[in-house]
């Protein structure tokens, strides 16, 4: 293997780049290194980016997301071997811990070291590969781009926003409200359709987004903010969803969240936290219920997703809507924050 790979680097707020950086080696028994066929943007890498959170400058990009090729593997790792085409999921479960056992991989008991960085390159050293890591049959010849980008959603966020529908516990019948236009609100529609739900409603204040809403389940969008759309989905919802997908992680989606859930109903967060604080005395009158966190891609993705992905059950990689080479990795970060893709995606090998 050569000594360097070229990997996007965090330079600082608003500025990322190329640059070759030494190559990754098996530092551990359970590590894998993959040379990555296709990564992209998550909306949590825009958090950096901004500036709100703060980041070293210089520093190692926090690209999550991946699907690729095995290169090595550890000694301890027999689950799989060079040349696997794997998903690489961005929480590292061992499989074999109470949490793990129970479904929720992404809060493993075993690792303090759970989540992905560096899948903004072209290899990543994957940690506690044994059980995490998702075989796709094949090669990644074998499928088409729009397939591959629909396998590439399986390492994050249709993993995540399946998570969303699973801890609001939604079912047949329920009407379901949808925060979040991005590329985990889009795949909670997804999702909360495959729980069936009788009602999904998207808020998107956005014309493209609000199309691949509807295309995915929504039955109804309301684009209001503030008080106008608090009364505007308790109006649709007859007084508040059965479930609620909080897929955005600010206070004021959180509180939203809360206002529009009947009582009695979940809420399933999975936006990252940002500034937000849970009212003890607005959920308790209401016994509304907070539910989520990490997703547990693996359990997912091997339970569910992936077959779901395979017989075109689903298509979720639609949420990618602009392609880019690694190269174009700041335009890539550019039109997610400019609001002007959904969600970019990243050719790393051709």
């Amino acid at each position: 293997m050569a000594e360097t790979m070229k990997s996007a680097i965090f330079e600082s707020a608003g500025h990322m780049a190329i640059e070759d950086v030494p190559m990754p080696r098996i530092e551990k028994p359970d590590d894998a290194i993959i040379r990555i066929v296709r990564t992209c943007v998550c909306g949590s890498d825009l958090w950096p980016f901004r500036g709100i959170n703060q980041s070293a400058e210089h520093s190692q990009n926090s690209g999550h997301e991946a699907i690729g090729i095995v290169e090595q593997v550890g000694d301890d790792i027999t689950s799989v071997k060079p040349g696997d085409f794997v998903i690489a999921p961005f929480t590292h479960g061992c499989g074999q811990c109470r949490a793990c056992r129970a479904g929720f991989d992404g809060s493993c008991m075993a690792h303090d070291d759970n989540f992905s960085m560096g899948a903004q390159g072209q290899y990543i050293r994957f940690q506690h590969a044994q059980w995490a890591l998702v075989k796709i049959p094949g090669r990644p010849e074998d499928y088409s781009e729009d397939m591959l980008k629909s396998l590439l959603t399986l390492s994050d966020v249709m993993a995540t926003g399946y998570h969303a529908a699973r801890t609001a516990q939604v079912k047949p019948g329920d009407t379901v409200i949808v925060l979040g236009d991005g590329a985990v609100g889009q795949c909670a529609i997804i999702a909360a359709k495959m729980m069936g739900a009788k009602r999904i409603i998207s808020t998107s204040r956005h014309d493209d987004r609000r199309a691949l809403a509807a295309e995915f389940g929504a039955t109804d969008n309301v684009a209001e903010r503030g008080d106008e759309g608090v009364a505007k989905l308790l109006e649709i919802s007859a007084g508040g969803a059965d479930a609620v997908l909080e897929c955005v992680g600010t206070d004021a989606s959180f509180q939203e969240a809360v206002a529009v859930a009947r009582p009695g109903a979940l809420i399933g967060r999975v936006g990252l936290p940002h500034a937000q604080q849970i009212s003890g005395e607005g959920t308790f009158y209401r016994n509304i219920g907070v539910y989520g966190g990490p997703a547990s891609v693996t359990t997912y993705d091997k339970n569910v997703l992936l077959d779901a992905v395979l017989d075109a059950q689903i298509n979720p990689g639609k949420v990618f809507t602009n392609t880019f080479e690694l190269d174009e990795i700041q335009p890539a970060y550019e039109a997610m924050d400019e609001r002007k893709t959904i969600k970019s995606y990243v050719i790393v090998e051709h």
